[in-house]
């Protein structure tokens, strides 16, 4: 291998003093626990002629605490960041979810709510309407109390007014029912206070001013009306007086012969009108009159006889009536029989047991 040729060294001029070179990775001039200090090269100095940079050694990154993070590898990034939104898009999911269902049992709450409101406030209403029912009830029995002790028996229909009653109690879970219920209530209590309101200015007055009824309302204290009118046409025969049965509060005295008749005087008159409101209680107590009535062969005309016998002390069938001082006339009132005492304790004790008696109606 031949020789290399050194050439010659050439004068070079003293150099500047060269700066250390420090790398940016270094942060401090004491050496690294572990590793050798780096060994500063010197640069020339600019313009120095002959000489070439040499760089030093690549500076190695420092450890230990002065090193900074590594950096992470970009694919492991990657797949962190889609696990990420994966997580954040399932906790949406399920906060979306959470929050739908709190809604819905909100609503559901809300519902439930509604309904119990619903429900009270009916329950509300329908104890409302029990009270009006009740009310109206308390009046109609107030109302009928004032009928206690009268002895027409029909004035008071108790058979209807416990089924009126009683239909509160079967309709007592329906409002609407219980609304017509108390409505019959009042209807029904209208109806009898107007009753006692009418037998009150019946008694008051004598609208016909006749003797007639002047002893009617003594006796029906204004419950049973006089009428003078044609009594023949009302019973179909010829009478003095006449109870009918579609209207058997009305005694219908015939004018023509009560009235006008030479041998009529009030005795007479008197007579007929028990005769006649005997009749009124055979009517308005039918029960009682159909077991004493048996007594007289069932002849209603012969216990109204005995009741006048009975209640009108001195009063005959047979009457002699002095129109003048030589004149008079023989008159035959009644159908011709005289009850005997048994008969008379008939009528007494039937009489006794006739009319209305108030008692609380129960549902």
């Amino acid at each position: 291998m031949p020789d290399e040729t050194v050439p010659p060294a050439q004068p070079v001029s003293p150099a500047a003093p060269l700066e250390p070179f420090v790398s940016p990775y270094q942060q401090a001039t004491y050496p690294q626990p572990g590793l050798a200090a780096p060994v500063p090269v010197q640069a020339p100095a600019p313009g120095a002629a002959g000489l070439e940079y040499v760089p030093g050694a690549p500076v190695p990154p420092p450890v230990g605490p002065l090193a900074g993070p590594p950096d992470p590898p970009k694919k492991g990034r990657r797949i962190g960041w889609i696990i990420a939104v994966i997580l954040l898009a399932l906790a949406l999911i399920a906060t979306g979810v959470v929050l739908a269902l709190t809604l819905t049992r909100l609503e559901r709450a809300n519902t439930v709510i509604d309904d119990q409101e619903q429900e009270i406030q009916e329950q509300q209403d329908l104890i409302e309407k029990k009270e009006t029912f009740g009310l109206a009830a308390e009046d109609l029995m107030s109302t009928a109390a004032q009928f206690d002790g009268l002895p027409y028996a029909t004035l008071v229909d108790t058979s209807h007014l416990t089924e009126l009653i009683r239909a509160g109690w079967a309709h007592r879970w329906n409002g609407e029912l219980l609304v017509s219920d108390a409505e019959n209530l009042r209807t029904a209590k209208d109806e009898l206070a107007a009753v006692i309101t009418a037998a009150q200015g019946e008694a008051s007055a004598n609208a016909t001013g006749t003797f007639y009824e002047s002893i009617t309302d003594q006796l029906g204290t204004g419950y049973v009306k006089t009428s003078l009118d044609t009594a023949d046409a009302t019973c179909a025969q010829d009478v003095w007086g006449c109870v009918g049965g579609e209207d058997p509060f009305t005694i219908h005295y015939d004018q023509s012969q009560t009235v006008s008749e030479p041998y009529m005087n009030d005795w007479l008159r008197t007579g007929l009108a028990y005769h006649e409101y005997a009749h009124v209680l055979q009517f308005a107590n039918p029960e009682p009159t159909e077991t004493a009535v048996a007594s007289f062969g069932g002849d209603w005309e012969t216990m109204a006889d005995c009741y006048a016998l009975t209640f009108l002390p001195g009063w005959t069938l047979d009457h002699t009536i002095f129109v003048s001082d030589f004149e008079y006339w023989e008159v035959s009132v009644g159908y011709g029989y005289t009850c005997d005492a048994n008969q008379a304790q008939v009528v007494r004790d039937w009489a006794a047991s006739l009319g209305y008696t108030y008692a609380p109606i129960s549902q």
